[in-house]
This record gives structure tokens, sequence and C-alpha cells, in this order.
């Protein structure tokens, strides 16, 4: 009687794990079935423990297979549309900076500079683009946070009201003082790269053609493209998204 009854236990025992294993498989089946949301998570754990939040990948598929998108950047008149930027043209110019100071000789804060538009390598050098403008505009602010003496040779001496608004900025040359205390000038070449525009910038010295200091970087093609023209009406005139100009 006692052995009928063990047995009888341990049928049932085998039994009900059976019965349980095939319950948990079809519930995980079931589980699995069912479509994810499509939770991203940022967060990611330090070796220390602490956590700190990382970015999305945008290049990786979504549960349903899609590409993921990100968000986009647009102007008012949709000419750019991309990635947002973690740097812009004026955090390329201060590295230039940093490194035309760190090799430059002759130059203090006694010595006046000023600063040329970038031409492009493969020109006559007498053309250039909205990137090798606004080059030379952010290379003047650099140098002043240096403290050298820049000289704005484009400044009049007076100041042009007109219904457009008020200036005191000019490209005719017929309105500037020729005789500009400027010592030594900081210029350079642009060149075209697989991977965007490599810069070549320098100081020279105005009397002595000496190369007091150089530097060299590279430009990325997405952070070329988000400077945008005001004039939309001249982007049939542009090459590679960028106006070209002609130097007088």
């Amino acid at each position: 009687m006692n052995q009928k009854f063990a047995r009888y236990l341990l049928c049932a025992g085998v039994a009900t794990l059976a019965a349980c294993t095939t319950y948990d498989g079809e519930q995980a089946e079931s589980l699995s079935a069912k479509p994810q949301l499509n939770v991203i998570d940022i967060t990611t754990v330090d070796s220390d423990g602490g956590m700190h939040y990382s970015k999305p990948n945008y290049d990786q598929e979504d549960n349903f297979g899609a590409p993921g998108q990100p968000p986009l950047y647009s102007s008012v008149q949709g000419a750019y549309k991309g990635r947002p930027l973690t740097k812009h043209v004026g955090d390329y110019v201060q590295n230039l900076t940093q490194d035309l100071v760190s090799n430059m000789d002759y130059v203090t804060q006694k010595t006046p500079i000023g600063v040329t538009h970038f031409a492009l390598l493969d020109s006559d050098l007498q053309q250039t683009n909205l990137l090798g403008r606004q080059m030379a505009e952010s290379f003047m602010h650099e140098f002043h946070k240096f403290r050298i003496p820049v000289i704005d040779f484009k400044t009049t001496e007076y100041i042009r009201v007109t219904d457009q608004g008020d200036f005191v900025l000019t490209r005719d040359y017929l309105e500037l003082d020729n005789a500009a205390a400027i010592q030594y000038v900081l210029t350079g070449t642009m060149a075209k790269h697989q991977g965007g525009y490599f810069i070549n910038a320098r100081l020279i010295g105005m009397q002595s053609r000496a190369v007091v200091a150089s530097a060299q970087t590279l430009i990325p093609f997405y952070v070329v493209d988000a400077i945008i023209p005001s004039d939309l009406d001249s982007m049939s005139t542009m090459q590679d998204g960028i106006k070209l100009s002609q130097g007088e």
C-alpha cells in the first residue's frame, strides 16, 4: 500500500512539472509575439557606479524595422536641414588660433594685424566663398581675445545712414584708408577634401613677407553646409552649397 501511494505521488509530481513547463513555454512565446515598445535607454552606468546620459544611436533600426530618425534643424527658408550640430565654424577657428599663437614669432600685443578672407587654393587666389568670409570674422574675434590688436581695414571714417540700415563697413576700396597701420596679416587657403575643407592659415609680415605662424585643420562638410547664405536667389550660382565671390 505504501509503495503504491509513493508511486502515485511520483507520477503526480512529474505530471505537474510537465504542465508547468508547458505553461511557462506558452507564456514566454505569447509575450515574445507581442510588439515591443520603441524605448531607447539613454542612460549608461560608469565603472564607479555613476550614471550619465548618452546620445541615442539614430543609425540603428527600431523594433519595427524602420530606420531611426534624428531631429532636424531647419531655417525659415528651409535651406538647411540636418542633424543638430555640436560644433560650428567658430570652434575650428578657435583651435586654429591657439595653434597659431603657440608657434607665433615677433607678433606681440603692440603689433597690429589685419585679417583677410581665405582664398580657394585651386583658384587664382582671388576667389573665396561664405566659409572664407566667416572664418575671417571669427579670427578677428579670437585674436582680440588674446589681446592682440586687430585692425578692421573695412571700416570707413563715417557712418552711412540708409533706408536699409546704418553701416560703417564697406567693400568699396575707394572709401577706405590705404594707410592702415598693419604690420602683420592673417590669411590662408582652403582646399576641398574628401571629408570637408582643408584649411591652411598663416600670419605673414607685411614688409618682410615672412611667415611668423601657421596652422592647419579640416572642417567637415556638415559644418560648412550649415552656413546658409542670406540671399537664396543666388543659390543658382553656388558651388557645393556655397556662393563663390571674385576678388577685385
